[in-house]
Formats: structure tokens, sequence, C-alpha cells
């Protein structure tokens, strides 16, 4: 029991200093952000400074005022009272402009740090392999950019400026309290540490819990954005339930994460302001003790108890709001985690534009695994020829996509090397390579915008012309023109106000229109029925003419007149040859396709 107390402690400690230094380095990020827009923070710095300087003479004008009455006989200086009183209204008037001119620059400058920090964000995002966001929830990425930033956003335009306005206000506060009682500022000479203490302790015990809250919500907010997307196949499969089961899972969680983040924050407000409370009854006593020693006046108490609110109000409303600043820390914490990823790695020293390519594609012995220690596809070779089309078949799981995540360079081979036109791969960039292929996926992505745009997508500067003969090789120009506003039809999200069967031919006509000598298929015609099916294959076997295409197939009738069909099967090349030389071998590819057919 002794052992596990103390590695509980020692793991506590660890944790603790982890946290310290991940928080001391979000801050000199944020930091960073804020001082690239230096002089917008100057000039509030000097609002920040003017507003509540201005606002401190108020209380030292006040007493001024009382002081202006005489004890015992009940006479007034109405002139005294109402020149401080004029001067003190001036002051606040001005104090109330600068520090509305405060906010208006607060403002300014976290819109344009959110502004960059989303940008960032973004380029970040479209700098990250393709791997990460197989392993990552999309909606936890849509979380991070828009919750998370938005958290820091509030934090920099409020929380910052009473801080800020917190600092000045105390130090002051401070200074005015020992120009009128040195004796009396001894108080604070108690309370002070008491709070800071007090402070320090709970807000160490919270910061993890502000962590745990950001992540869990966007741990549901993935879930959410996942059961979204798949609606249609919950309800086909009647899992409402369960999913409302599994919804009520992770809400839970969440709620329960932020309950705790925001129970525990809340405490360090109360303890504060008891202490501060306490602080004003002891100047109170002492300072009633004071005046009937003769050592102070009722003017002076009175100007010293303000102080004492302002010294005392700004410390209690900071302790308040660091709750919302470690909320903003952990997301602040989330979106630099998220810049820190690995990026994709840069193209080799040397790599070289592949411009015009022949599509000669060499695979010689590669193996490759996702994950370290598990490999998928083993030892594989094979040789496409330019012009040639090479289909790829086989069992699901056998390595097909994952040949298709190869040769597009979305992944490198552990073991061996792909040749482009007897080159290595590697040696080309990638944004080359990949422009070098034309990529048609069973999962279509159309995007919001008109149906030109999404078909010209890939090739920049085409023209209608261009855009209608590739929609016209893809049997889809005439349902095209019987729409409303034919081209500049505008498609809704991922084109869901058209069918299936469209959208692929949508991405088909895409896939066409561009200048790749290299064609990768993966089930394009898997949305389509049989009619439309031949259709395309007739139109596709025009237009990939002179290119080299990979085509992953299911439906073996649609590559019965490959040039080469590879049948892989546990990551390596079992059977390869034409369907008429597949067929007499009586091997893997024939008992596959039998089975199609009987």
């Amino acid at each position: 029991m002794a052992t596990e107390s103390v590695e509980r402690a020692d793991k506590n400690r660890n944790e603790a200093a982890q946290s310290r230094r991940y928080s001391a380095k979000t801050i000199l990020r944020l930091g960073k952000y804020m001082l690239q827009y230096k002089w917008m923070l100057g000039l509030a710095a000097v609002c920040t400074l003017g507003s509540n300087l201005f606002s401190l003479i108020g209380p030292k004008l006040t007493g001024l005022c009382i002081g202006a009455v005489e004890p015992g006989r009940g006479a007034v200086d109405f002139g005294a009272v109402f020149y401080y009183a004029a001067w003190m209204a001036g002051f606040y008037v001005v104090s109330a402009l600068m520090s509305y001119g405060l906010q208006v620059l607060m403002l300014t400058i976290s819109r344009k740090v959110v502004y960059r920090m989303r940008q960032d964000v973004f380029e970040r995002l479209m700098g990250l392999p393709a791997g990460y966001f197989d392993i990552h929830q999309t909606g936890d990425i849509i979380s991070r950019i828009s919750y998370d930033i938005d958290t820091v956003n509030a934090s920099l335009s409020n929380d910052l400026v009473q801080l800020l306005t917190t600092v000045i206000t105390v130090m002051g506060a401070l200074v005015m309290m020992v120009t009128i009682s040195p004796k009396l500022v001894l108080v604070f000479a108690f309370t002070v540490p008491l709070s800071v203490l007090i402070t320090k302790y709970i807000t160490g015990r919270t910061r993890p819990l502000f962590r745990i809250r950001s992540a869990k919500l966007g741990e549901m907010n993935g879930f959410v954005e996942e059961m979204i997307s798949g609606q249609k196949t919950l309800k086909a499969y009647g899992r409402e339930e369960y999913t409302r089961n599994r919804f009520n899972g992770k809400n839970k969680e969440a709620v329960d994460a932020y309950y705790r983040a925001e129970y525990y924050g809340s405490v360090v407000g109360p303890c504060v302001n008891f202490i501060n409370n306490l602080s004003l009854s002891l100047i109170s006593v002492f300072g009633a003790l004071l005046y009937l020693a003769g050592s102070m006046r009722i003017g002076d108490i009175s100007s010293f108890v303000l102080y004492s609110r302002k010294f005392s109000g700004p410390i209690n409303e900071a302790a308040n709001i660091f709750s919302e600043l470690q909320s903003a820390l952990a997301a602040a914490e989330r979106v630099f985690r998220l810049m820190d990823e690995a990026p994709e790695p840069a193209d080799e020293e040397g790599a070289v534009e592949l411009k015009e390519a022949q599509g000669a594609v060499q695979v010689r012995n590669v193996s490759f695994g996702y994950v370290p220690g598990k490999t998928i596809i083993h030892d594989l070779s094979f040789q496409a020829r330019p012009g040639r089309l090479i289909a790829v078949v086989g069992p699901t799981g056998a390595g097909k996509t994952t040949l298709i995540n190869l040769l597009m360079r979305f992944y490198d081979p552990d073991k061996g090397e792909i040749l482009v036109d007897e080159k290595d791969s590697k040696s080309f960039t990638r944004a080359s390579l990949r422009r070098a292929y034309a990529m048609v996926l069973q999962d279509t992505w159309l995007f919001y915008g008109s149906i030109y745009e999404n078909l010209a997508y890939g090739k920049e500067g085409a023209s209608r012309e261009d855009v209608e003969a590739a929609a016209k090789a893809a049997r889809i120009h005439s349902f095209i023109k019987r729409l409303p506003q034919g081209y500049d039809t505008v498609l809704t999200d991922e084109g869901t106000n058209i069918s299936k069967g469209q959208k692929q031919l949508l991405t088909i006509a895409r896939a066409m229109l561009l200048d790749a000598r290299m064609l990768i298929l993966d089930e394009a015609t898997s949305n389509v029925d049989t009619r439309t099916e031949r259709q395309i294959q007739k139109a596709m076997l025009k237009l990939m003419e002179g290119k080299t295409c990979f085509v992953i197939a299911h439906r073996l009738s649609t590559i019965e007149n490959a040039d080469l069909i590879l049948v892989v099967n546990g990551g390596e090349v079992v059977e390869q040859g034409t369907h008429r030389e597949l067929m007499a071998k009586q091997g893997m590819y024939r008992q596959l396709y039998n089975a199609q057919f009987e």
C-alpha cells in the first residue's frame, strides 16, 4: 500500500509538472500570435493604464469631499464638494471612454489572432499525411478548429482585458493606500498571501480537468458527426435506440467532465471573496482604532476603504475568471498539438517535377503495413506498360486499396520501390506525381458549388466546352441539361440533392477532364445500373486510350477486356494474366468469377 501511494504521488507530481510545461509553452505561443499586432497592443496598454489610473483618482476625491464636512458642527464646504465632484465625474468619463477603446482594440486583436490561428490550423491540416485522417475522428478535428479556437477568442477578448485591469488596479490601489496609511496596509500582508496560496492550490488541481473537458467534448463531437453521416444505415438496421444509448454515454462523460472542471474551478472565487471580506472587516476595525487615536481622518478612512475594495475586488474577479482562462489554455493546447503534428514528409532532396509522364509503372518487391509489425502487402511485384488497362481483383482485405494508396504516395512502402517511367517515384515531388494520376473512388466526394465547378475542380482554366465534352463521355450531359440551371445548378452538401449513381457519373466525368496519363478507378461504377455501367465502360475505353489505368473491381464483368489482371490475396499477387488466361488456369480468379455468376 505504501509503495502504491508513493507511485501515485510521483505520477501526480509528474503530471502536474508536465501540465505546467504545457501551459507555459501555450502562453508563449499565444503571446507570439498577439505580438504580430504589437502596435495595437501598445495602444491597448495605454488605454488600460489610462482608464485604470483615472478611475483610481475617484476614491481620493471622494475622501476629499467627505473631508469637506466638519464633524460635530454640521458645517459643509459645498464649494469644495462640488469642485471635487466635478473633477471626479470628469475623470470617470475619460476612464469610461478609454475602457471602451480598450474593449474595441482587444476585440480587434482577438479577431485577427483567431483568424490567423484558424488559417494556420487549416494549412497544417492540408499538409498532414493521409494516415492522420485515418486514425482521427473528423468531429474531433472540427471541434479543435471551431469550438477550441472560439474558446481562445473569448478569453483573449474578455479575460485578458480583465487580467490587465486587475494588475494595474491592484498596484495603483496599493500605492494609494500606502500614501494614506502604511499601518492599515499591513492587513494585506496576511490576506494576500492566503489568497495566493488557495488560488495556486485549487488551480493546480483543476488544470487537468479542463484538459479532460476539451478532450471529452471533442470525442462527443466526433461521435455525433459519425452518426449523422451514417443516419440512413443506422435507421435501416433499427439501431436508433442503441445509438441513443451510446450518445447518452458520450454526452454524460462530456457533461460530467464539464461539471467537474467548472465546479472545482468555481471554488476559487468564493474562497478569495471570503478572504477579501475578511480584510475589509479588519480594515474597518483597525481604521476605527486609528481614528480614535487621532492618526486618521474620516475622509482618509473612506478613501482607504474604497481603495481596499479596488484592491481586493479585482483579485476576486481574477479568481472567478481563472476557470475560463484554464479552459482557454486547455483549448489552445489542443489546437497547438494539432499544429505540432508531423506533416507529410518533405520531398527528397533533388526531387523533380513529373512532367509528361509516359505511364509506365513498375512495383518491385514492395512490402507495407499501416502498423509496425503487421505487414499487409508482402513482396509485391508487377509491371504496367504505358496505355494498358490493369485490373486488380481479390477478396476483401487482400490489399487492393492499399496498393492504390502506395501508388499515389499517400503512404510509402516499408521495403521495395515503385517506379514511374523507370524512375523511383520518390525522385518526383509528391504533388506532381499525384497530378499524373486521375482518380475515381467508390466513395464519391462533391463539394457545395455548381456542377461546373465540381467537374472543373481538378483542371484549372477548364472551359465550358471541355466540361461538357467530359460530361457527354460519362453519359451525364443529358441529365445535367434537364436540371433547372443546367451546369450552373448548385449541389448541396456533398451532392445530397442528386442520386448516388449521378454523383458517381459526375466524379467519373471530373477524372476524364484531367490531362493525367494514369488513371485509378476504385469500384468506380459500383453505384450505377448495369445498362449505365456498360455505357460508361464503352466511353472509358475510348477516353482511356494511351493512358495507364488501374481498376480495382469486385464486379469481374467490368474488367474482362483488361490487358492485365492481377489477382491479389494476402498482400501478394497470386495470379496474373488476361481474363481468358486466368479462366483457363482454373485458379482463384476462376473461383471468384464463377462465384459471381452461379
